[in-house]
């Protein structure tokens, strides 16, 4: 931005460091210059917008006992967890900004640019979390910068941060200098703020910071009553846009699949932060591409759909729930047979979700019923044993049943082996359970009636005291219940 020496001279004075740098605008803009008299102008005239008496916000309880465990694992040394930043989509436009999981996991916050850090207090830790304050008036960053408040909205000051998440909060643009004279042992979360790991790149390793991120991978396998309400908050919001999407099937199929796509994610906007993945809706052959995210296919009468899509709630639990429907309501022979082979495998499936139980066994459970299918069919040499033993029947079912859910949809994705896949299940831990089968429409080796037929069918489960609880459970499964579901809803 060029702007005239008085104005300069003036906005320098009042400037703090890091904001001494001339605001950039963009090379073509139609202003190129401010003058002295609307820089005066700007800075008055503005109500005092201050919020007080401010609630602290409803999980601030849990994240003030997960800041605590993580202190208790770490004594005396200094712990820093940043947000992350914005990521530029294209030249000046960024991508809407999700703060990291561990970040918002201990602090409940989700600005840009923001850095929890704990420092070694005594036998404990004293947090801090340090912010932008609000945009400067003095200097004209409110409505010159592209991040300032008339252009992307009004930040919380230090003071109302304060009181939303019960943590002493400071400016972030002090952080680095700190950090960087900053004495004794340090962990920092990688990955999300360059600016923040350059400030320690002569005191942390990357051995002690994968400690950091594992551990608190591994806090996240247990959830708490908080996040436990928050999934099945977005659970109920994701069957209603499964509804939403058997509604407007008609439309779809003089569209394409982006149209059911676009369905669901009115739903996650309207009720949640976003979808909390790439919505999967793939009819026909596209359902044997795990992860189809394009979207862009024919939706025809006699097909298959299989949706996989989850809500995401606004404080980033998300759910993840996969149907496969007959596209015009009922299921055909074949698909019904296929269908009822998956349903059965899920059955077992969360039959052995149990506290106590190994990780493994559900899955176990899901791949022993889908191998009995496919060698009943004829489809591959018995004995079932056999199959197993050698994985055959993976030409077919292709991935695991499940993964821990939670703010991430593959959550705990970090944790110890021993811990998640080789270790048991506990109350409180949610899991997917989601089997399926897919024929490939170029494979020879099944015959020609079953070539691009996909059947997923995925749920989510709390484990509990005495066995789970299907948090989806509203969402008919049994392929009787999925027709009578689907044609009370088109009538």
């Amino acid at each position: 931005m060029v702007y005239s020496s008085r104005a300069e001279e003036a906005r320098s004075a009042a400037c703090p460091a890091a904001l001494k740098e001339p605001i950039e605008q963009r090379k073509n803009g139609l202003y190129q210059g401010v003058s002295d008299e609307l820089a005066e102008n700007m800075k008055s005239g503005w109500s005092d917008t201050e919020l007080r008496d401010l609630e602290p916000i409803p999980q601030a309880a849990e994240t003030a006992a997960r800041r605590a465990a993580l202190s208790a694992r770490f004594p005396g040394e200094r712990l820093v967890v940043p947000a992350g930043n914005l990521k530029t989509r294209s030249n000046d436009t960024d991508y809407p900004f999700r703060a990291s999981v561990e970040y918002a996991y201990l602090t409940g916050n989700q600005a840009e640019g923001g850095v929890l850090v704990l420092e070694p207090m005594g036998e404990g830790h004293e947090a801090t979390i340090y912010l932008l304050p609000r945009s400067d008036r003095e200097n004209g960053e409110f409505w010159l910068s592209g991040q300032g408040e008339l252009w992307v909205g009004r930040r919380h000051s230090l003071a109302e941060a304060e009181q939303l998440y019960a943590i002493p909060a400071s400016d972030v643009r002090e952080l680095p200098d700190a950090l960087r004279e900053a004495t004794g042992p340090v962990r920092v979360v990688r990955r999300h703020d360059a600016g923040i790991e350059a400030a320690l790149t002569d005191k942390a390793t990357t051995e002690r910071d994968e400690e950091l991120r594992v551990f608190l991978s591994e806090m996240r396998l247990i959830k708490d009553d908080f996040e436990v309400g928050e999934l099945q908050k977005a659970v109920e919001s994701t069957v209603r846009g499964f509804e939403d999407v058997v509604k407007v099937l008609d439309k779809a199929e003089v569209t394409s699949e982006r149209y059911i796509e676009g369905t669901f994610f009115l739903r996650a906007r309207v009720e949640g932060n976003d979808v909390g993945y790439g919505t999967i809706a793939a009819a026909g052959p596209h359902a044997c591409t795990l992860h189809w995210l394009r979207n862009d296919g024919p939706v025809r009468s006699g097909d298959l759909l299989l949706l996989d899509a989850g809500v995401e709630t606004h404080t980033y639990y998300t759910a993840d729930v996969t149907r496969t429907l007959p596209v015009n309501g009922r299921f055909s022979k074949l698909q019904k047979t296929i269908y009822d082979a998956v349903y059965e495998a899920q059955e077992a499936g969360i039959a052995a979700v149990q506290p106590g139980a190994t990780y493994r066994d559900f899955h176990d459970a899901a791949q022993h019923v889908l191998a009995e299918k496919l060698v009943e069919w004829g489809l591959v040499e018995g004995p079932v044993e056999r199959v197993l033993e050698l994985g055959l029947q993976r030409r077919w079912t292709l991935h695991g049943t499940g993964h821990m859910l939670g703010m991430d949809v593959h959550d705990c994705a970090t944790a110890r082996t021993e811990t998640y896949v080789d270790g048991t299940l506990e109350p409180g831990m949610v899991l997917t359970v989601e089997p399926g089968l897919y024929f490939q429409a170029d494979d020879l080796t099944v015959p020609e009636e079953y070539r691009g037929i996909g059947v997923r069918i995925e749920d989510d489960v709390l484990v509990t005291e005495d066995g789970n609880r299907n948090l989806s459970a509203a969402l008919p499964r049994r392929s009787d219940e999925v027709e009578a579901w689907m044609a009370t809803l088109r009538s």
